[in-house]
């Protein structure tokens, strides 16, 4: 989508919520491992986007402009010390049958199934010990599918700072799950 259909897609803001949800909601949850969190950290980012379309000149695709605003809310909420009681239950907020299903899997025996269970929770364990800028790198590059001039434009991170932290990320995931396995 080019800026000018951008700007002409968020004038229909219900749209905009269609189309961009499932992927705010999605990398909220798996930057916060908690689904109600996750669920208020997409909601407040559709009413701060709709509060401030108007403001939106279309210099930034809509994508990346709800993605900066969703980056920032999980960032504001982690950093909240009243939120604090999010960050000492996030082990245990997401259903590991649920996400199992994020990792592809073209043969869907129950083996296979315990296996990406298995490959998630080691995966979600590894992901929770990183930097906050390794885990949001790491996080909108393989959840989200954005490549590094994406994810700079969202973080304000520069592009080069963005792939040290994309490969020191894949660097300790590699490293931890090989000394696992």
């Amino acid at each position: 989508m080019d800026k000018e259909e951008d700007a002409v897609h968020i004038r229909d803001f219900d749209a905009v919520i269609e189309t961009y949800r499932p992927r705010v909601f999605r990398f909220a949850l798996a930057s916060t491992r908690d689904r109600d969190l996750a669920e208020t950290v997409t909601q407040d980012c559709f009413v701060k986007a709709h509060h401030g379309c108007q403001q939106f000149r279309g210099e930034a695709a809509v994508q990346t402009w709800l993605m900066q605003i969703a980056v920032n809310l999980i960032r504001d909420a982690v950093r909240n010390r009243r939120l604090q009681f999010w960050k000492r239950t996030q082990r245990d907020a997401v259903d590991l049958d649920e996400a199992s299903e994020w990792v592809r899997d073209r043969a869907p025996s129950p083996e296979d199934r315990a296996a990406a269970r298995q490959q998630v929770a080691a995966i979600w364990n590894v992901v929770a010990g990183l930097s906050e800028r390794q885990r949001t790198v790491f996080l909108l590059h393989f959840m989200e599918g954005m490549n590094p001039g994406e994810i700079e434009a969202i973080t304000g991170i520069t592009r080069a700072a963005v792939k040290v932290h994309l490969f020191r990320a894949i660097h300790a995931v590699r490293e931890r799950l090989g000394k696992t396995q």
